[in-house]
């Protein structure tokens, strides 16, 4: 099952993509490939594409406000060129790093259904398969901590999501665990930038031991 711009795998969201297109004939409006490097020491999960972000722009997290601080965070870090990222065409470079969803195309008031995690399921399994020995995995959120282990044949209850927590996994990877960068966490302070980075800062610190 090779990844696709065109899969209508999921009835539900194919029709939603096409309502979509009708509704905005300048958005995307495709399934949202992963962008970054295609090696990456650090992929991140997130959840699935926002329908005025990554579904207008067809760039994973551009457009709207979840990349804000994941992208501001990515380039203090150094796996981005700048720190803010506009549209697919900006020259915005990802160096080390890789972005993906665990559900590749937008769903309905963006909550997949399970069926529709399960089916994406099997493009995040080719992911992770390509992944050198060593990633870090970053799931933003519980859905895509979930579709991370699903994807490896690993069972949830044997790694349990808390934001800031890591798992070991076979094949030299690891398991980081964020709650997601959206509005609503950033809004509500249940995700602060402090919160964020300190992830990151114990990826890097991990990496170099």
């Amino acid at each position: 099952m090779t990844f696709s711009p065109d899969c209508r795998a999921c009835p539900r969201l194919a029709d939603f993509l096409a309502a979509g297109r009708v509704k905005h004939p300048d958005y995307y409006c495709k399934p949202v490939p992963a962008f970054g490097d295609d090696q990456p020491g650090l992929l991140i999960v997130g959840l699935a594409p926002g329908f005025h972000g990554a579904n207008q722009t067809g760039r994973p997290f551009t457009g709207d406000h979840a990349g804000i601080l994941l992208y501001e965070t990515l380039h203090a870090f150094g796996y981005a060129s700048r720190p803010v990222s506009l549209a697919a065409d900006d020259g915005l470079q990802l160096t080390g790093c890789r972005i993906t969803n665990a559900v590749k195309c937008v769903p309905p008031e963006n909550k997949p259904e399970t069926g529709e995690i399960k089916r994406c399921n099997e493009y995040l399994k080719q992911e992770l398969a390509a992944l050198p020995a060593g990633t870090a995995i970053l799931a933003l959120g519980l859905i895509a901590h979930k579709a991370v282990l699903m994807a490896l044949g690993l069972k949830a209850s044997d790694h349990v999501f808390a934001h800031d927590v890591s798992h070991p996994l076979p094949g030299g990877l690891r398991l980081y665990d964020s709650y997601h960068c959206s509005r609503y966490n950033t809004q509500t302070r249940r995700l602060t930038p402090e919160m964020f980075r300190a992830v990151f800062a114990r990826i890097a610190a991990d990496r170099k031991e």
